[in-house]
């Protein structure tokens, strides 16, 4: 038999990479891990967590103002510190990539710092070593993509925003996916003067549409200067800001350019053509149901692969994974059906299963509408305009609901409840059977019965 220094190597210490790691260790397998920036990845790093943290921070402007109309009054008027924020996350993800470090340490699996090319299909080279494997898994995630426009050079990528050293009164942000509408009503919640500038006719393309024009007109009721059907021409430096050209003719001047149009696998100098992998047409990794390449020995999990890009995903495939290829029994495909998942933007928009556009092509006998537009009981003496919006969408033939929706505050923490009913399969009438929790926002999920269109 041949012997090998591993009998798996993984490339990349995000979520995915970890949880593969600990996991097949965890079967008696012996693992090292490979990573050549920070344990915990793009999630922990310059992704979810310190964007949460931020979305908390925004959400307190609003506070201060709500609380006036409970009674409460303050000595003076609030006062935003940038860096105090910014250097209290870089503490707490220290913290975090400490709690990794300790994690893959106490599975005993070998962690290398180090940038690891792959030079063969059992082999690897780092730090000028070459290592050998039975199978090595790519877990290299995502890299910001900032488009070939003129004065790019001048823009900020959402892995750099975090740490920006003084804080813009003006913020532009270049994009219309979820991360582009997240920071802008991020720094808008902290007070930038914030603009949105999307080349669509509205962003979040792929959400229900219904949600998409609810949350842009709430948007802008909260300041988010929001520019459609355009993009960025030239960004220009003067003095200490930069004049910023838009296709259709408006010029504007701000402190920060934000491009935050989108994320590509982070395969460079990894040595992929060397084995001549297969990808898809999009340039990410071609894996079958078990993760496995065009060469079975490597194997690729997470963003690299083109699959949802969402930290849950990569944490399940790696689950999956690793039970694929050490455990007892061979599970079935990964289900990535009705996969919730949510927007931190302000407010928040939480969403599982089909929008109402893909459940009208996919709906033979038609689907019923079901929704809620209020403004919740809080904003009765906050004063806020702030309005609510949730959503059913029932298949009519099954009664099933297959997607539900919501926009407004908490939502990604209300939808994770509504998700275990969508992949249940339940029906309305289990949900119109469901005694709610009053006085809450969440009980509308279940006393919706009048019918809002078919």
């Amino acid at each position: 038999m041949v012997q090998y220094d591993y009998d798996l190597f993984v490339i990349g210490a995000g979520s995915g990479g970890v949880r593969a790691a600990r996991t097949a260790a965890a079967t008696g397998a012996r693992v090292a891990i490979a990573e050549d920036r920070y344990l915990g990845g793009t999630c922990v790093n310059v992704g979810c967590v310190p964007k949460k943290l931020y979305s908390y921070a925004a959400h307190f402007h609003d506070a201060f103002e709500d609380s006036a109309g409970f009674g409460w009054t303050l000595p003076e008027a609030p006062r935003f510190d940038w860096a105090t924020l910014r250097d209290n996350k870089i503490e707490e993800i220290k913290r975090l990539n400490g709690i990794y470090g300790r994690l893959l340490e106490g599975a005993d699996v070998k962690l290398i710092n180090g940038r690891a090319t792959i030079t063969g299909a059992h082999s690897v080279e780092i730090n000028g070593e070459t290592l050998s494997a039975e199978k090595i898994l790519v877990a290299t995630g995502g890299w910001p993509w900032v488009p070939d426009i003129e004065g790019a050079e001048h823009a900020v990528d959402s892995n750099r925003v975090f740490d920006l050293d003084t804080f813009p009164e003006r913020f532009l942000v270049l994009g219309g996916g979820y991360i582009a509408v997240e920071f802008a009503s991020i720094f808008n919640g902290l007070g930038s003067d914030a603009h949105l500038v999307y080349r669509g006719e509205l962003f979040l393309r792929g959400f229900d549409r219904e949600v998409r024009e609810f949350t842009r007109d709430e948007m802008q009721k909260k300041g988010v200067n929001l520019h459609f059907e355009t993009t960025i021409e030239r960004i220009e430096p003067v003095g200490d800001a930069y004049r910023v050209s838009l296709t259709n003719g408006e010029t504007l001047e701000v402190d920060v350019v934000l491009a935050a149009t989108g994320r590509r696998p982070n395969l460079t100098g990894l040595g992929l053509d060397a084995l001549d992998i297969e990808l898809n047409p999009n340039g990410t990794i071609k894996v079958d149901e078990r993760y496995q390449t065009s060469e079975p020995s490597i194997l690729a999990l997470g963003d690299v692969t083109g699959g949802p890009e969402l930290t849950p995903v990569a944490l399940a495939e790696a689950m999956h994974l690793v039970q694929h290829h050490y455990g007892d029994a061979t599970p079935g495909p990964l289900d990535y059906q009705d996969i919730a998942t949510a927007v931190f933007c302000h407010p928040n928009i939480g969403t599982v299963g089909l929008s109402e556009e893909e459940a009208r092509e996919q709906c033979e006998s038609g689907v019923r509408i079901y929704r809620a537009d209020f403004r919740p009981m809080k904003h009765t003496l906050s004063g806020s305009q702030e309005r609510c919006l949730m959503k059913l969408v029932v298949d009519d033939a099954s009664d099933r609901v297959v997607g539900a929706h919501m926009v407004g505050d908490d939502a990604g923490e209300l939808i994770q409840g509504i998700a275990i009913a969508v992949r249940a399969r339940l029906t309305k009438t289990d949900f119109d059977a469901t005694v709610g929790i009053h006085p809450t926002s969440a009980e509308e999920f279940v006393t919706m019965r009048s019918l809002s269109r078919r």
